[in-house]
């Protein structure tokens, strides 16, 4: 009698350090015996690992939850497990609302998930502590989810930062970074397939080491992975505005493997908003700092994230925004609209203004935003950039796909490649033939 694998069907929602975990998980099961369903109805166990600290990430990971929960009705034997941010923040009210789901793991569980799936006898649905204070290390699995040229590396989980909007230090824990050597370790370990790309992902990557007590830092750290590999492209998410000196990005011009890209989240420019967000800098420090940047890195690409509609704002400091992108002009801008999270200071504060006002505020910013990028785009024409080669593209068969530095993995726009052949992992001379809003397009340069 053939005893025939197991296998498992997963999703995982919301940001690259929720990614590491489900890659973690992946690598626990693969040890247990399990293999990677393609396909929900071919899977035996079910899996989604959730992001919970906004309202729309709840609501994505919910429908997720259902959709699955479908598959389990078919199928009786299948098990349906939740894991991550969602059930550290509403464990009991899922295990209330959702009998669907066979087992809820939060964020310190997920290490635990083979011996939980074969607890057989436990009489309990949810694996759950009231405070976070795992972290991760490189004994741990991870059967990655990205192509094998490019991985993260998650240096910190937690935070110490507490802005008034924001639930990660209640539901993921306090800022707990990773020794030096260990993250040392498993970028070896992933540097063995021929990595092009490592990208280094925290709540504050700055804030690295802070908490160790022996003045160990992100520089430290980066200096060390320099020395100790060969990855030709290191990648930064994200930095801190308020942690951002000149010796660091002095740093990241003297080593060119550390990409010119930098995202810095703003958040706002108005000081007082950014005083009722409870972030540590104001107007006048931002417009010190991206001078900094243009000065000592003329060529990085910036990204930053803004948030309108926050208690508070009025139009006043919507057209202070306005101004600020005009003068600073980003590479690249990520617009979101404030909503109120239960637990979150800002929920109590006034000055709410309505949904569709808060719209309007974000597609203003986003109309003024697409000029600047397509002006920003269309400085590329004619020159020739390093690209990673991707693939075949997913907008179609006939074109490869890959990035500038200047271009984060799922998150920026990418290159098309109308004309050569070369390799997915590789990274080639692109001549740049046509700009759009977020897209490039080249051919490769012989």
């Amino acid at each position: 009698m053939i005893c025939m694998q197991k296998q498992v069907y997963m999703v995982s929602l919301g940001c690259a350090k929720n990614l590491v975990d489900s890659e973690v998980m992946l690598g626990l099961l693969d040890q247990a015996g399990y293999g990677v369903a393609l396909l929900p109805e071919s899977a035996d166990l079910l899996l989604v690992n959730t992001c919970g600290f906004i309202g729309s990430a709840v609501e994505e990971a919910i429908d997720e939850i259902l959709v699955l929960a479908e598959y389990k009705k078919a199928d009786p034997h299948k098990k349906l497990v939740v894991t991550g941010c969602l059930v550290q923040r509403y464990a009991g009210d899922l295990q209330k609302e959702l009998p669907e789901v066979d087992l809820f793991i939060g964020t310190d569980g997920f290490k635990d998930i083979v011996k939980l799936l074969a607890d057989e006898d436990g009489d309990s649905r949810l694996c759950w502590t009231p405070d976070s204070s795992f972290l991760m290390d490189s004994s741990l699995p991870r059967k990655l989810s990205t192509p094998a040229h490019r991985a993260y590396l998650k240096i910190t989980e937690g935070c110490n930062n507490r802005c008034s909007y924001c639930l990660i230090p209640s539901i993921r824990g306090r800022l707990r970074s990773r020794p030096l050597a260990d993250l040392l370790q498993e970028t070896s370990r992933l540097a063995v397939s021929g990595l092009k790309e490592l990208t280094l992902v925290a709540q504050d990557l700055l804030a690295y080491g802070t908490d160790l007590g022996n003045s160990t830092d992100l520089q430290k750290l980066l200096s060390a992975l320099l020395a100790g590999t060969s990855i030709p492209w290191l990648r930064l998410l994200y930095l801190h505005p308020a942690r951002l000196a000149p010796d660091f990005l002095g740093f990241m011009a003297d080593n060119p493997r550390i990409v010119p890209y930098l995202d810095i989240p703003v958040q706002h420019v108005s000081d007082r908003i950014l005083k009722r967000m409870n972030r540590p800098y104001g107007r006048a420090h931002l417009e010190r700092l991206l001078a900094q940047v243009r000065e000592i890195l003329p060529a990085a690409a910036i990204r930053t994230t803004l948030m309108v509609g926050f208690p508070g704002e009025t139009i006043t400091e919507v057209e202070e925004l306005v101004d600020f992108l005009g003068s600073h002009r980003f590479d690249h801008l990520g617009v979101f609209t404030y909503a109120d999270e239960e637990g979150c200071r800002a929920q109590a504060l006034s000055g709410h203004c309505p949904e569709e006002e808060k719209e309007a505020r974000r597609a203003r910013i986003m109309e003024l935003q697409a000029a600047i990028s397509l002006e920003k785009q269309q400085a590329y024409v004619g020159r020739i950039e390093k690209v990673l080669i991707e693939g075949i593209s997913r907008e179609s068969d006939l074109l490869l796909e890959g990035r500038t530095k200047f271009q984060a993995p799922e998150i920026d726009g990418c290159v098309y490649i109308t004309s050569g052949t070369t390799n997915q992992g590789e990274i080639v001379d692109v001549r740049i033939t046509e700009a759009h809003h977020y897209d490039l397009v080249g051919e490769l340069a012989t």
